[in-house]
């Protein structure tokens, strides 16, 4: 087993990790930037090193002082959460060319998957279904560029190959726009991504997004964890998951739940990761992996009972994949809110100093956070300061055991999006079936 964690993130996540360190007997090094020195788990790791000034760049997204951290701490590891460095190849291979062990993928399986052109291929080769699209990067070809849009159907989408986090994308509905629209993605791609690649797919007018979660351990072992349902979005970040995708059918489901498997034994994948779909009219096409621990991932370690931050550091110790798909079985639904600093009405960020804070309880009710009375939010960082997270016996009763947690709880001080979660929850239309991934923005503009 690992003997000293580094643990390269802030916030929720950093808890999270350390919290499975400590069940594990794993030492921990918090690394921080300046302004992030009262953070919760700076405070209960055995050890924590300042790496920086406030800005991300300085700090969180150095890696040379986050390998000099490792250095002088003594860690043997380094679990880098999700965002900043988390998928990054070259922060991964620099982490192992220094002896270190990098919990996550190898360098070469984050930078397949980073890539959205090199990533659909290797889908198709392992089965997995993906969206008509190009097979590969647009060139200069004009004439091509229309054929190519014309085989697949408008409307279109034009993607950056190394794009994420719904940047680099334009929507194309008919030929006229085409050219200019290819052109512009790939001026923002090169802006935004340093890559100017892009390639061209059959844009799905009202899909639902539904992920998988998986587990391997690189050595020929992998299961699945079932799917989660991420729909309600906004501006392509999600708001609310739930586990499982509900509506699906189950001969669907499980061949896709299988291809998934298969495709991380084909790819030697090592570690937790997920494959996000869309899905329209009874099927799934795959549209990206993340290389890395999802946000969302407690809704799946909720009706399975797994752990995965804790197989995380199993696997990244050496030892193979203990659970056998036969060991995992669906129990009931859950259901999570992502709680942001941040005004309810024009989404704008809320940093400042929270006077008061109440988490919910309750049988069922979990909250990942690291905020407390007293802690001041910085402006410098991601908004996400909570996950709300309940369990229960079928979709309808945890909807009603969110909207209880979701009473209880008390942030002071500064604004949250609680209001819109109140509200979301109690949507008849997302209580009474999935909704497309445009819902939420359609429903914010009325």
């Amino acid at each position: 087993m690992l003997k000293k964690v580094l643990i390269a993130n802030r916030g929720e996540i950093a808890l999270r990790i350390l919290r499975a360190c400590k069940e594990l007997n794993i030492q921990t090094v918090a690394v921080h930037s300046k302004i992030d020195a009262d953070l919760k788990h700076v405070k209960l790791a055995d050890q924590a090193i300042c790496i920086g000034p406030d800005s991300p760049t300085q700090s969180y997204l150095n890696i040379p002082a986050i390998i000099s951290a490792m250095e002088v701490s003594g860690a043997d590891a380094v679990h880098p959460g999700y965002g900043f460095l988390a998928e990054n190849e070259n922060f991964a291979e620099q982490v192992e060319k220094s002896g270190f062990t990098f919990i996550g993928p190898s360098a070469k399986n984050i930078a397949m998957m980073g890539n959205k052109v090199t990533a659909i291929n290797a889908m198709k080769k392992s089965g997995v279904p993906t969206v008509p699209g190009s097979n590969g990067s647009l060139d200069e070809d004009e004439t091509k560029i229309k054929q190519i849009a014309k085989e697949i159907g408008y409307p279109i989408i034009i993607k950056a190959a190394a794009g994420g986090g719904g940047r680099g994308m334009k929507v194309v509905f008919e030929e006229p726009e085409l050219i200019n629209s290819v052109k512009i993605t790939k001026t923002e791609a090169e802006n935004s991504f340093g890559d100017s690649t892009v390639y061209m797919e059959k844009f799905l007018q009202n899909p639902r997004h539904v992920e998988v979660q998986v587990i391997s351990d690189g050595e020929g072992n992998a299961v699945h964890l079932g799917d989660r349902d991420c729909s309600l979005q906004r501006r392509h970040q999600k708001v609310i998951e739930e586990a499982p995708a509900a509506n699906i059918p189950e001969e669907s489901r499980q061949k896709i739940l299988q291809s998934c498997v298969d495709a991380c034994i084909d790819m030697g994948y090592r570690g937790a990761g997920t494959f996000e779909f869309l899905f329209e009219e009874g099927e799934f096409y795959f549209i990206e992996m993340n290389t890395r621990v999802q946000v969302e991932h407690p809704v799946s370690e909720m009706v399975t009972g797994v752990d995965i931050i804790k197989e995380q550091l199993k696997i990244a110790s050496g030892e193979n994949l203990s659970l056998r798909q036969s060991d995992i079985s669906i129990d009931g639904h859950s259901i999570e809110c992502r709680i942001n600093a941040e005004d309810p009405i024009n989404f704008l960020p809320s940093p400042g100093k929270i006077n008061a804070y109440h988490p919910p309880g309750g049988p069922g009710v979990r909250i990942d956070t690291h905020v407390y009375s007293g802690y001041t939010v910085p402006p410098n960082y991601d908004s996400l300061i909570a996950k709300l997270i309940v369990h229960d016996e079928s979709r309808e009763a945890a909807l009603i055991r969110m909207k209880n947690a979701l009473d209880e709880m008390v942030i002071g001080g500064i604004k949250t999006n609680l209001e819109l979660h109140e509200k979301l929850i109690s949507d008849i239309n997302f209580s009474e079936a999935p909704v497309s991934i445009h819902y939420l923005e359609e429903k914010l503009r009325k």
